[in-house]
């Protein structure tokens, strides 16, 4: 009889145990999403300029569209950067306490190092793929301003500064989900399961499914199937990024 009740016992933690690491799973998820597709617009607003002569004038530009800045402008190559540079110190420092001590993935150092890592090249990354100089000078030549803004040097301070405050979240969410791994393991998660828990493989499925369902979005729009998706459209990583510049510029 105490047997059964320990074993019912049992059952229930197990089942427990397994809905609450399903639930974290699920909220990771959902912050991983919210850092892929998370983006502040910046609105711009093209001067109306008069195009043609006599007779056959016409007014161009007045349009507003919007430049989308990501929270997390880097992707995933700030962890892969890292992650080759944790390597060094296991493969330098052979049989001695420092290289143990990074070839311990779910030690203290190491992941405070790797967090440290990930939001250094996270900034070094962001600064190589967005120059706000060359896009202030865009928007200028274009005759498109940001409303409030002076065009030129103006223009880009405002972007810059932007960027700089976007960056700072991102690369903190950043390290936080590629550490995540290394928690779920140190609280009792199996290895295998413990790295659905965060890191690059994360990251890319969520882009991947993304960028799927955003194509799946825009063939359907094709079709003239717009009564299927009515509640809401999707974003890809890059396309509505793309699409956004575009216009803006």
């Amino acid at each position: 009889m105490k047997f059964e009740i320990l074993k019912k016992i049992f059952i229930i933690v197990i089942i427990v145990i397994l809905l609450v690491e399903l639930v974290i799973l699920l909220v990771v998820i959902l912050v991983t999403i919210l850092l892929v597709q998370g983006t502040r617009r910046i609105p711009v607003h093209t001067a109306k300029r008069v195009i043609g002569r006599g007779s056959r004038q016409a007014l161009a530009g007045g349009q507003r569209s919007y430049i989308p800045l990501k929270i997390n402008q880097a992707g995933v190559m700030p962890i892969i950067f890292a992650q080759a540079l944790m390597f060094l110190p296991s493969l330098i420092f052979q049989n001695t306490s420092f290289g143990a001590t990074f070839s311990n993935i779910q030690g203290f150092w190491y992941n405070a190092v790797f967090f440290l890592l990930i939001v250094v090249f996270t900034y070094f990354y962001t600064a190589i793929m967005m120059n706000p100089n060359q896009m202030a000078d865009e928007l200028k030549r274009n005759g498109s301003f940001i409303p409030g803004v002076k065009p030129g040097k103006k223009t880009a301070d405002f972007i810059d500064g932007l960027i700089s405050r976007l960056v700072f979240p991102g690369s903190i969410f950043l390290g936080i989900i590629a550490i995540l791994p290394a928690f779920a393991m140190n609280f009792g998660v199996q290895q295998g399961f413990a790295y659905f828990f965060g890191g690059t493989s994360l990251l890319i499925m969520v882009g991947v499914v993304l960028d799927t369902l955003q194509q799946i979005e825009s063939h359907l729009l094709n079709r003239h199937y717009d009564g299927l998706i009515k509640g809401g459209r999707i974003k890809g990583r890059s396309s509505a990024s793309a699409v956004t510049m575009s216009q803006a510029l």
